[in-house]
C-alpha cells in the first residue's frame, strides 16, 4: 500500500485544479484573490507526480466528484499551462508581484464608474446579472451608494445574497484586478449600444409626441413600430395625455391634482367624458369638488374648444413633470421597468 504524500493545502487544492482540466480550471482560477493564487502557485511549482490513488483520497477530502481516469500528472507542468492559458502575461506578473510599477505610474484611460453610474439601474443589473457574485460586488462596492443600491434590487434574491455577502467580506482589491475589470466594463457594456443611456432620447421624442393629438400620436407611434424604432415601450411608457388620467392610481390622481387651480381643472372637464370626470372629480377635496361641479354646471358661454384643448394639455404636461419627479407614476411604467 503507498503512503500518502504530505501535501499542504495549496498543493492539494492545485493537484484537484489539475485534474479538472484546464477549461474548468482556468474558469475558477479567476476567482481567486491575489494571495490565494501566489499560495497555489508556490504549492503547485512543488508537484511532481500525483498517483491515481492519491488524487482519489484528495479530491474524496474535498466532497466533489471527478471523472475517471485522471492518472499519473506532472502537475507542476500541467498546472503552468493551466496558468498561461487562462491569464495574459501583465495579469500573471500583478498575481505574482513581479514587475510593480514604481512611485510614477503612466495615466490609463479614466475611471468607468461614473459612466456606469449615469446608466439606468435595470441596465447595470441586467449586465451583473450575468457576472460572477465576486465581480459583481466589486462593480457595487466601487460605485455611489445610491446607484448602487439601485442596481442591486435588480438582481433576483438569489444572487442578490450572493452579491451581499461578498460585499461584507471584502478587503482591499488590487489595482490591477480592478483595473481588469474596468476593462471588462468598458469593452462589454460601455460599448454596448444596449446598455447605453438613452433616457434623455427617450424624453426628447416623447416631448414632441406628447404635443400631437391622440389621432395623430397613433399615426405616428404606428409608423414608428413598423420603423422597428428601438427603446419603442420606454417611449410609450413617457407618453400621456389628458384621457389616461383615468387610468392612473388614486394616489397618483391625488398628487396631479394637488395645487392645480380650480379654474383650470373647470376648463379642463368642459364636455368631458362621465368616466373621465369623475375619475377626476374623486381626486379632489371636498369643496373644490363642490365649486367645479357648481361652475359645470352653470351656463359656460362661448368657450373656444383650442382653451379647453390647452388646460387638458397643461394638465398632462403637470404629470408628466410630477412623474419625472416621482411623485407621480404613468400608466404602463411598471410594465417598462420590469422587461428591462
Amino acid at each position: 500500500m503507498s503512503q500518502s504524500l504530505n501535501l499542504t493545502k495549496p498543493q492539494k487544492a492545485a493537484a484537484i485544479l489539475v485534474a479538472m482540466g484546464k477549461p474548468a480550471a482556468g474558469r475558477l482560477l479567476k476567482y481567486f484573490k491575489q494571495d490565494e493564487l501566489k499560495e497555489l502557485i508556490d504549492g503547485a511549482r512543488a508537484l511532481r507526480t500525483i498517483p491515481q490513488g492519491e488524487l482519489e483520497r484528495i479530491v474524496g477530502e474535498f466532497e466533489m466528484e471527478f471523472a475517471e481516469g485522471a492518472g499519473l500528472l506532472d502537475s507542476a507542468a500541467t498546472m503552468d499551462t493551466i496558468l498561461n492559458e487562462s491569464f495574459t502575461p501583465e495579469e500573471m506578473k500583478a498575481i505574482l508581484g513581479q514587475d510593480q510599477p514604481k512611485a510614477v505610474e503612466a495615466k490609463g484611460p479614466p475611471p468607468v464608474w461614473p459612466a456606469v453610474e449615469k446608466l439606468e439601474a435595470e441596465r447595470v443589473g441586467a449586465f451583473l446579472a450575468h457576472e460572477h457574485p465576486q465581480t459583481a460586488a466589486l462593480v457595487l462596492s466601487n460605485m455611489t451608494p445610491q446607484a448602487a443600491a439601485n442596481a442591486l434590487m435588480t438582481l433576483a434574491k438569489p444572487v442578490r445574497g450572493e452579491v451581499v455577502k461578498r460585499l461584507l467580506a471584502m478587503n482591499n482589491v488590487p489595482e490591477q484586478a480592478k483595473r481588469i475589470v474596468e476593462d471588462q466594463i468598458r469593452a462589454r457594456m460601455l460599448s454596448d449600444a444596449s446598455f447605453k443611456d438613452n433616457t434623455a432620447g427617450q424624453i426628447r421624442v416623447a416631448g414632441i409626441l406628447n404635443e400631437l393629438d391622440k389621432d395623430d400620436l397613433d399615426e405616428v407611434m404606428g409608423e414608428m413600430q413598423a420603423a422597428g424604432t428601438m427603446d419603442l415601450d420606454a417611449v410609450r411608457s413617457r407618453l400621456f395625455n389628458f384621457e389616461d388620467i383615468v387610468q392612473l392610481s388614486q394616489k397618483s390622481r391625488v398628487a396631479l391634482f394637488d395645487g392645480l387651480a380650480t379654474d383650470l381643472v373647470t376648463l379642463a372637464l368642459r364636455g368631458c367624458e362621465q368616466t373621465l370626470a369623475e375619475a377626476i372629480l374623486s381626486a379632489l377635496g371636498p369643496r373644490s369638488r363642490r365649486m367645479i361641479e357648481s361652475e359645470l354646471a352653470s351656463e359656460p358661454g362661448n368657450i373656444p374648444f383650442a382653451d379647453i384643448a390647452q388646460a387638458r394639455k397643461n394638465i398632462a404636461s403637470t404629470a408628466i413633470r410630477l412623474a419625472n419627479e416621482g411623485a407621480v407614476q404613468l400608466p404602463g411604467t411598471e410594465d417598462v421597468q420590469e422587461a428591462a
